[in-house]
């Protein structure tokens, strides 16, 4: 039985391999786990063994804490079953104990404790499953789309596994073969209830529930290598060569054959641009595919799929590892085998990645933000936004498929150097309006050739901030702080152009590159070290995305300064805002960059504020909708999802909605309005940059103060 059931899985895990490896490579993946052996490790003790994503869930997670335990502990029975096997054939006495501490009453504790759980572990994720059930939430259910009947086998096997492990062991105890004299609470209550039966009978159900135990598990290994159960295995895989600190940040570069693409000499006929075929996909990308557990968390997050529209995370990597299983045979011939395969497997070569009649619908493709909570919240650390951007720069660079809209925004990048195709000159027009003030007019320093030496930060403005008049509040107030601060800064004016975000989001990887490489060479000419910014898209990109292209230097968020120079008290808020406000995380400032607190902090120093979270926040907050690219796409599916969250902001009944970002500001403010408009929300709501509300406090007059003596 054991080498049959082996060799079943060993066969079946040799194909999983070949199929992986016949993707295109990924060597940066192994250097960096090479080259960082000690933080791995830890990873390992905290993602795999300490399952701390899962935990996040509760109950879910503290039971699959329990069953994933199980396996490692419950090892020690299995090896405990063989030896009594063994040792019963050979001396006839299946008396056998694991040496040294095989006889220990704490060992024997920990078995059955960790069986017990594990038990009441599947009861509440089969408590989970029917209450959540798709048949009744329909899309509502996380589970929606997942293959279910795997996942009750599964949960029936782990059953299996239990009862038959208490049913051996408490017949060993009753025949003198168990090998600890107390701890083992559960199976010691089993055998009181099988020692009526005799001598005898306890002899025979020892060595047939043994014999059950082993068999189940040797069934349960081969459904669990053909099931999405495989991630038993592979999840410690895919968490080791996943990208550090997790899939967020910086989008990355373009590869073909493992080496980064260089646009000057690629060939599309010779090369790999993006994905257009399962193939396409490299080797950690098929790990993603077999290591999905369907549990859901990533689509229950997703902003697309929460306001009814296609894109399902988990569904985009089901489908094409269903797809990649279906062409396996093709994929895996050779030339002249390939031959001989059934048309309806020869047809798939020919079947698209993307399209109308592809395996991912371009709805479903173009649905997507790039906001990271999939990736958040994926206890195995699949890396859903690089499948998606993949699958974009093919569509974009080679089959130049994409939305119209979005062909605008790209020809305003290349021309203009911003999405709105707007002058070089307006991007000093607030820079005029500050200086031109008839009260407190402030005089902003523009680089014209080198940064003077006492300016300590290049103030990087960003398009929206330049261009967008409720962006251009912001860029106001900041500059407005900095300068009360004392903080030395300029800004690059009508030298400065698109970080190149919305291009590469999108897909087009050229003209981010194109534009990337002009704003480094920009700032290394000008001798820029320190960056701040205002805008999330351009601070993820200077910080994360340049040094991918040598452009290396110090990049703050706007709120991260802001916090502190309040707290070296630099700026002091006093002027009471007396208003119930809540905070928006704006997904490139928060999931991707892991800035949560700043902007809290800052809200938190201004008096009167009286701070009220959304239900969706920090780490699971809800998207704007305008990452992606999205700002300039139309919105066509389902609920707007700038007004889905508004509509959970006005649950918090607030005064003002706060942010830290221009795209977050345009999208919640679009959406107040048609509220207002509708007479569903108070004409006096508001949406502010934190930064406006920490320049309204600080330059409010003193209030007289009283010193005794």
């Amino acid at each position: 039985m054991t080498a049959v059931a082996v060799a079943l899985a060993a066969r079946r895990v040799h194909f999983l391999y070949r199929l992986a490896t016949s993707g295109q490579p990924a060597p940066e993946r192994v250097e960096y786990a090479k080259a960082h052996v000690p933080e791995e490790i830890k990873t390992q003790l905290v993602e795999v063994f300490g399952q701390r994503k899962l935990l996040k869930w509760t109950p879910s997670g503290v039971a699959h804490f329990f069953v994933m335990w199980a396996f490692f502990i419950l090892a020690t029975v299995y090896l405990e079953g063989y030896g009594a096997l063994i040792q019963g054939a050979i001396t006839g006495t299946p008396d056998f104990h694991i040496p040294i501490i095989g006889t220990w009453p704490v060992l024997g504790f920990l078995q059955d404790f960790i069986a017990v759980a594990c038990l009441l572990g599947i009861i509440t994720f089969a408590a989970i499953r029917i209450r959540t059930s798709p048949k009744r939430l329909g899309r509502a259910s996380r589970f929606a789309g997942s293959h279910l009947g795997g996942a009750w086998l599964v949960l029936f096997m782990i059953f299996n596994v239990l009862w038959t492990l208490f049913l051996f062991r408490g017949a060993a105890i009753n025949t003198g073969n168990f090998p600890y004299a107390s701890g083992a609470f559960a199976s010691e209550v089993v055998a009181g209830w099988l020692r009526p039966l005799g001598e005898g009978a306890n002899e025979v159900l020892e060595l047939a529930g043994l014999l059950l135990h082993l068999g189940v598990m040797l069934v349960f290994l081969v459904i669990v290598v053909n099931s999405k159960h495989m991630h038993i295995f592979t999840a410690p895989l895919n968490v080791l060569f996943s990208r550090r600190p997790d899939g967020l940040g910086a989008a990355q570069p373009m590869r073909s054959n493992g080496k980064i693409l260089d646009f000057e000499e690629a060939d599309p006929d010779t090369d790999v641009f993006g994905r257009g075929k399962i193939t396409d996909t490299t080797w950690k990308g098929f790990l993603d595919f077999f290591t999905c557990t369907e549990c859901g968390r990533c689509q229950s997050q997703c902003p697309a799929w929460n306001t009814g529209k296609p894109l399902s995370p988990k569904m985009l990597i089901l489908d094409q590892r269903d797809h990649a299983f279906a062409m396996a045979p093709y994929i895996l011939a050779t030339e002249a085998e390939r031959e001989k395969l059934p048309d309806e497997v020869k047809a798939l070569a020919d079947k698209p990645l993307v399209g109308e009649d592809g395996v991912i619908h371009p709805d479903v493709l173009w649905s997507c933000t790039n906001c990271g909570a999939c990736v958040e919240q994926c206890p195995v650390d699949i890396e859903h936004i690089d499948h998606i951007l993949d699958m974009r720069r093919y569509q974009v660079m080679i089959e130049s498929s994409f939305p119209s809209e979005a062909g605008t925004m790209l020809k305003n990048l290349e021309n203009r150097g911003n999405p709105w195709g707007l002058a070089e000159d307006k991007r000093l027009e607030w820079v005029e309006e500050l200086a031109s003030r008839e009260v407190d007019p402030i005089e902003v320093t523009v680089v014209e050739d080198k940064l003077p030496e006492d300016v300590e930060y290049l103030f990087w403005v960003g398009c929206a901030g330049a261009l967008e008049d409720r962006a251009k509040k912001t860029t106001k107030a900041v500059a407005e702080l900095l300068h009360i601060a004392g903080v030395k800064f300029a800004v690059l004016g009508p030298m400065e152009a698109c970080t190149g975000d919305p291009a590469r989001r999108l897909g087009m990887e050229f003209l981010f590159t194109m534009l990337a490489q002009q704003n480094i060479e920009t700032l290394n000419d000008a001798g820029v070290k320190k960056i701040v910014a205002t805008c999330p898209h351009c601070f993820n990109t200077l910080a994360n995305e340049y040094p991918q292209l040598g452009g290396h230097f110090e990049v703050i968020h706007h709120t991260q300064l802001l916090a502190r120079l309040v707290e070296e008290g630099r700026l002091t808020p006093i002027t009471p805002i007396e208003q119930k406000i809540t905070y928006h995380d704006p997904c490139f400032l928060g999931r991707h960059n892991k800035v949560y607190t700043q902007p809290r902090d800052i809200m938190a120093k201004v008096p009167g504020v009286k701070a009220q979270e959304m239900h969706r926040c920090k780490d699971r907050g809800f998207c704007c909708g305008a990452g992606g690219a999205r700002m300039w796409m139309e919105e066509r599916i389902g609920k707007r999802i700038n007004t889905e969250r508004v509509d959970e902001a006005l649950t918090t009944d607030p005064d003002t909605v706060s942010t830290a970002c221009p795209f977050c500001l345009v999208m919640l403010g679009d959406a107040i309005n048609e509220k207002k408009n509708a007479g569903e929300a108070k004409e006096s709501l508001e949406v502010v940059d934190v930064a406006d509300l920490l320049v309204r406090s600080v330059k409010g007059e003193r209030q007289p103060t009283t010193v005794d003596g």
